[in-house]
């Protein structure tokens, strides 16, 4: 059975095959597709379609270690530091250190964001701004994960996604994040709950307080609904234009693209404090929301890459 997450992947590399004379094998529920043409046999597996070097591969799934990468070949990034959980710290005395976290807390007064080091799913992702939150959101990452990263939480003006293939971007689209506007007489929540999707309306109960969702917003006052840009979220892609922001974002992703060594990634740089940092690089170029919007560039993208494959 295709995994209906997976289905504009899976159904590009089908028609792709078709095209090309490949023969191909969907296994793991779609998870493994095998494709073979004449000798050369080719593998893809999630959503990495197999033109990454498994170290590239590997630096990019891992948080904390891409942000050193990319910081020390001077490339500006979001910082991301590495803690273990109980069956890996012990190797590396310190690693689980909650006084080592609190400090870092101490240092951003504007919190911190706490998440799994490894996979881009953009589950437990979890802003703190007290230990106590802080506890609570290490220990139920902890409980599904090896690991996690720490890093500062910043104010985002924008968030741009960079499809790169052979530093040549195929895609670049900016994340809007699902708002509101006030009335000077309806709650946030009553607002959200006349506006928003189910899943959208999770994210706020868990990303507002009470307090803040009984606030009632000034008229014509409008209110983010989320401080993620994630589209799974309720974000919305918007494809960027030729110009400066758009050259800023590629040059920056193919910065970030060259100094870890990979090929295909999609890279999603921020625009904080007036400056563009690259927030993280993902080797498993997943584009399921994306294709809902735009299927015909989603395609077109994976098969460059298809080629790029079978070249």
């Amino acid at each position: 059975m295709v995994l209906i997450s997976q289905r504009i992947f899976l159904e590009t590399i089908k028609k792709y095959c078709l095209a090309h004379e490949i023969a191909i094998e969907v296994r793991s529920g779609g998870w493994l597709v095998i494709m073979t043409r004449d000798t050369t046999r080719r593998l893809a597996i999630g959503y990495d379609v197999g033109l990454n070097s498994a170290v590239a591969h590997q630096v990019a799934n891992d948080k904390s270690a891409c942000a050193d990468v990319l910081a020390l070949a001077g490339v500006a990034a979001i910082p991301h530091t590495l803690f273990l959980g109980a069956k890996l710290s012990k190797h590396i005395p310190g690693s689980d250190s909650l006084e080592a976290m609190q400090r870092l807390l101490d240092q951003n007064p504007h919190g911190l964001v706490v998440k799994p080091n490894e996979g881009t799913s953009g589950e437990f992702v979890i802003r703190v701004t007290t230990r106590a939150q802080l506890e609570t959101a290490v220990a139920r990452i902890l409980a599904a994960h090896p690991s996690l990263a720490i890093s500062p939480y910043v104010e985002i003006a924008d968030e741009v996604r960079v499809v790169l293939l052979d530093a040549r971007a195929l895609i670049v689209y900016g994340k809007t994040r699902p708002s509101v506007v006030g009335d000077g007489v309806q709650s946030l929540r009553a607002l959200a709950q006349a506006s928003a999707t189910a899943e959208q309306l999770k994210t706020i109960t868990e990303d507002f307080d009470a307090a803040a969702l009984d606030a009632i917003p000034l008229a014509g006052e409008r209110r983010l609904l989320n401080w993620r840009h994630n589209l799974d979220a309720g974000a919305e892609p918007v494809l960027l234009a030729d110009g400066a922001t758009r050259d800023a974002c590629v040059a920056l992703a193919i910065s970030a693209a060259q100094a870890t060594g990979i090929r295909f990634a999609s890279i999603d740089v921020v625009c904080a404090d007036g400056a563009w940092q690259v927030l993280e690089v993902n080797s498993g170029v997943k584009m399921e929301a994306l294709g809902r919007h735009h299927p015909a560039l989603v395609e077109a993208a994976y098969s460059a890459a298809l080629d790029a494959l079978f070249t």
